[in-house]
């Protein structure tokens, strides 16, 4: 079949892999001038099926509350006059019960190592470099109640498959020789070994380029304006515009939906409701100064909703969640927060004076989990929602739909769209 991928994300860009190594035709359009350059370009750089806990959860509503009116609050809501907003953060209210939680977790568990198992047999077979590292991911809590409160989550996450070992505060320096400055303030920590860190917008590169050489087509610089029904029960054609303003109609056989945030909006007309809104997040990129300094394991700072990679020579600091549209301009009591607590965290390891800033959206469901699977339409499928974890998800989610148009059943316990 001939399938177009509309978008080159991490996301777009692995559905590509996949579904040629299926045997199909594929091109993707992207309205940007190459690969990753949206969400995908600077984000944590976790593979974190260690990071299954949804954002809605019994502690969120409550939290949520506390932090309103705080510029530099973890989990942001800017209240706007929009519907989307409304009906999304209403639909998240009602994902926060215990019993939808495990549900969540188990789902978010299954498809994240199952997404974690193909991305290293696509490393051994590609042999791809992005300045991966493979040494776990450790969750670290200063806050003693923060710590006590994450214990519930984090067994849900072992009972639904995830290794999460719990960790005291000499066990985790053990792991992160870089927090020994922090030792009496760290109250313990969950480590998961299998877990990952590397440059998503690398990786994301890298694999188009062995893409365009498997005969993937890639056009960029185009913007899809709509989608066509025909009377079949499948799409017709595709509405673009190109980089010179000049209208196109694209015939389709097969399409797969990768947008991120503009997936809602394109499906909308098609009769499609995908309950996605974008949540702003920050990354700040530090030069190292001192390698004895920096962490070489990934962290993740719960209290703070920060991760931590280390990519090469470079420190990545990302997270936090604002929702404010589709707005991408920085706040600076954003940005200066997160420098704040890498100066608090670890002063000396790299250059604070020059940061490379950078806050992308993420295209959130209000449950966390993404929408993976066919739509009302025969010849039209989705790959989208992914939120915070895109990368963690992207390989798995792209083999697992190119199983499923495939005509055959991936080896995951996901609750793909029908």
């Amino acid at each position: 079949m001939n399938i177009v991928v509309l978008g080159a994300g991490v996301t777009g860009i692995a559905t590509a892999w996949y579904l040629r190594k299926a045997g199909h035709e594929v091109t993707v359009i992207d309205r940007r001038e190459g690969p990753g350059l949206e969400t995908s370009f600077a984000n944590g750089g976790q593979i974190s099926v260690s990071h299954a806990e949804p954002w809605a959860n019994p502690r969120a509503p409550l939290q949520i509350l506390r932090w309103l009116g705080r510029e530099d609050a973890p989990l942001l809501f800017r209240l706007r006059a929009d519907w989307q907003q409304l009906r999304w953060g209403l639909a998240f209210l009602r994902q926060c019960t215990p019993a939808r939680l495990r549900h969540n977790i188990r789902q978010l568990v299954a498809l994240g190592n199952y997404s974690r198992n193909a991305l290293k047999a696509l490393r051994a077979e590609t042999g791809i470099q992005y300045d991966q590292q493979t040494r776990g991911i450790l969750h670290f809590y200063t806050n003693p109640d923060s710590w006590r409160g994450a214990q519930h989550a984090a067994q849900l996450m072992r009972d639904a498959g995830c290794t999460l070992e719990s960790k005291s505060a000499d066990e985790c320096i053990g792991i992160e020789p870089a927090l020994a400055p922090q030792r009496a303030r760290i109250a313990g920590g969950t480590y998961s070994p299998h877990d990952e860190s590397g440059d998503a917008h690398r990786f994301t590169a890298e694999l188009a380029a062995r893409c365009a050489a498997a005969g993937v087509q890639f056009r960029y610089g185009i913007t899809v304006e709509a989608l066509r029904p025909g009377s079949n029960g499948c799409l017709d054609s595709a509405q673009l515009r190109l980089a010179d303003g000049s209208p196109e109609n694209l015939r389709i056989e097969g399409c797969v939906i990768c947008l991120g945030t503009g997936s809602a909006a394109l499906m909308r007309p098609l009769g499609i409701d995908l309950r996605i809104y974008p949540v702003k997040g920050y990354s700040v990129t530090l030069p190292i100064v001192n390698p004895e300094r920096a962490f070489t394991v990934s962290l993740t700072d719960d209290e703070h909703k920060l991760v931590y990679s280390r990519l090469g020579e470079r420190l990545r600091i990302a997270g936090t969640a604002e929702f404010t549209g589709y707005d991408t301009t920085l706040t600076a009591t954003r940005c200066d927060a997160i420098l704040h607590r890498v100066a608090d965290l670890f002063p000396d390891a790299a250059d604070l004076t020059r940061p490379l800033l950078w806050a992308g959206l993420r295209p959130a469901t209000p449950s966390n989990a993404p929408y993976i699977g066919g739509t009302r339409y025969a010849n039209l499928w989705l790959n989208t929602g992914h939120g915070t974890l895109g990368w963690t998800q992207s390989c798995g989610a792209g083999a697992a739909l190119a199983e499923r148009i495939s005509g055959r059943t991936p080896d995951v316990s996901f609750s793909f769209c029908e």
